[in-house]
């Protein structure tokens, strides 16, 4: 019953690790993608990730003045180590290092393509509902998938009032997430098994 109630309680840390790594991304993304950054939205996802940020960006800054080193560096850190945390915890030892980088590239690959994906389904809602919405949140989703969506609305335009992009979009994030990260968290043995919400 101990162990049990132990196992379930370092589930728990792994998937509020997990949700915090998604913070990250979330945050590592909306700059890459040049979304507002005093959206009070971005600026809660600043806050809230900048504890664990704030140490690498003393050495590690933006590329091209988009990319943030500084975020990846802490979100592959933080999985890292709580992976390795969860080893220890559970008596099982250390794994073996390559398999800890390859889960660590795996849960920030996972928490990406998870971003899209929600934020593509938030974006098609939108255009239904309420196509002009001026809030905060819209805007920051619409801002957010701009950058994947518009290299496939130049090859496949809008027909009419149907836009057949973000199905586009839906199928390459379910084929890159089942066959390359699937694949990485395979390789990743049994650190694999703690990527992921």
């Amino acid at each position: 019953m101990g162990s049990q109630v132990g196992s379930a309680g370092l589930m728990l840390v792994n998937t509020l690790i997990n949700i915090y790594l998604f913070l990250l991304m979330l945050r590592f993304l909306l700059q890459a993608s040049r979304a507002d950054y005093y959206n009070p939205l971005s600026q809660s996802v600043v806050k809230i990730t900048q504890p664990v940020v704030g140490p690498f960006q003393s050495f590690l800054g933006p590329v091209a003045g988009r990319f943030d080193l500084a975020t990846l560096a802490a979100a592959f850190v933080l999985k890292v180590v709580s992976i390795v945390a969860i080893f220890m915890l559970f008596g099982i030892g250390m794994p073996p290092v390559v398999q800890l980088v390859i889960a660590g590239i795996s849960a920030l690959a996972n928490a990406i393509l998870k971003i899209y994906f929600f934020a593509l389904i938030v974006m098609i809602i939108l255009s239904w509902v309420a196509p002009n919405a001026s809030h905060p949140g819209a805007l920051l989703v619409m801002q957010l998938v701009e950058p994947i969506m518009a290299p496939v609305r130049r090859v496949i335009p809008p027909l009419g009032m149907i836009d057949l992009s973000p199905i586009v979009v839906f199928i390459a994030i379910n084929l890159i997430d089942g066959l390359v990260v699937g694949s990485l968290i395979r390789q990743a043995g049994a650190p694999g098994a703690l990527v992921g919400l």
